[in-house]
């Protein structure tokens, strides 16, 4: 008895929780589609009684949420995967590789991590504008804009992240070394064992890292916002809609405001959606080394 009604109360809470993470969806999904007059009366109406389901076809036609989208999706689609790659393949020489100085360079890692992006913006900024012969620049870095105002400008300063070198690393460590010197003993490469053997093992690892870096690039405004400021064709969707932000201060247009944000979420759930089993599973597995 006590047994079952430890589990009902477990299931009720797990709910409660499910209930308390939705809410927020769920006000903004409401908060599209009332009608002005509804947004103003008191009391408040929650449930809208007349449907604006036309604000999420007006987001299209009176905004660029189509290029945000795509621009969001590239962008951050690019970084994703060019941090899993120079990541997982850091990890692997970290965690499986014997040579001088290995120690004090997972050191630098694990150190790095304490420094954000934030004090690298302006070094990035100048790096990127005065890089010699690219963007109308001449071999001294000047004349043009260099890199800014590019898809190169928004991608190349996140290839690497010191986050997911150390996270690979871990997961790396879990592979026993007998496995990877038994294909050597049967004449596999480097890259056929990393590439066909290791990165499979530590599959849930690399999705997790997938699913944190998609998240937080997918809402990156700041360094996005300095260097497109001139290219509106770049703008990702958050930039858009923050730089916007000046149209939707009268009260008829925050149901077109809200149906925007709500949109722009869709990428994110859905690809937590497809990747939320690997990351039970690294979450469940228990066998990360520290």
């Amino acid at each position: 008895m006590a047994r079952r009604i430890w589990s009902v109360a477990k299931y009720a809470l797990l709910i409660l929780g499910a209930a308390l993470m939705l809410l927020p969806f769920l006000d903004m999904l409401l908060g599209a589609l009332r009608t002005p007059a509804e947004r103003l009366a008191r009391p408040p109406v929650y449930w809208p009684r007349d449907p604006q389901w036309g604000n999420f076809v007006r987001v299209f036609d009176e905004l660029p949420m189509l290029r945000w989208l795509t621009n969001s999706l590239v962008v951050t689609g690019t970084i994703t995967l060019l941090q899993m790659l120079t990541s997982a393949m850091a990890g692997y020489a970290l965690a499986k590789f014997q040579f001088r100085g290995r120690l004090n360079v997972f050191r630098f890692v694990v150190g790095a991590q304490m420094f954000p992006f934030f004090i690298f913006l302006i070094p990035w900024f100048f790096i990127l504008r005065y890089v010699p012969l690219l963007g109308g620049n001449d071999w001294t870095g000047t004349g043009g804009a260099g890199l800014l105002n590019s898809y190169a400008a928004l991608v190349l300063p996140f290839a690497v992240t010191w986050y997911g070198i150390f996270l690979m690393r871990q997961f790396f460590l879990t592979i026993p070394d007998e496995l990877l010197d038994a294909a050597r003993m049967d004449g596999a490469g480097e890259f056929f064992i990393f590439f066909r053997i290791a990165l499979p093992l530590v599959g849930s690892g690399l999705a997790t890292l997938g699913i944190f870096v998609f998240l937080y690039h997918w809402n990156e405004v700041l360094w996005t916002m300095t260097v497109t400021r001139t290219a509106p064709d770049l703008q990702t969707v958050p930039v858009g809609i923050y730089l916007l932000r000046g149209a939707f201060e009268q009260e008829a247009t925050k149901s077109l405001q809200q149906a925007a944000i709500f949109v722009s979420v869709i990428p994110v759930i859905v690809v937590f959606l497809a990747l939320q089993r690997y990351y039970v599973a690294s979450v469940t597995s228990g066998s990360v080394k520290g």
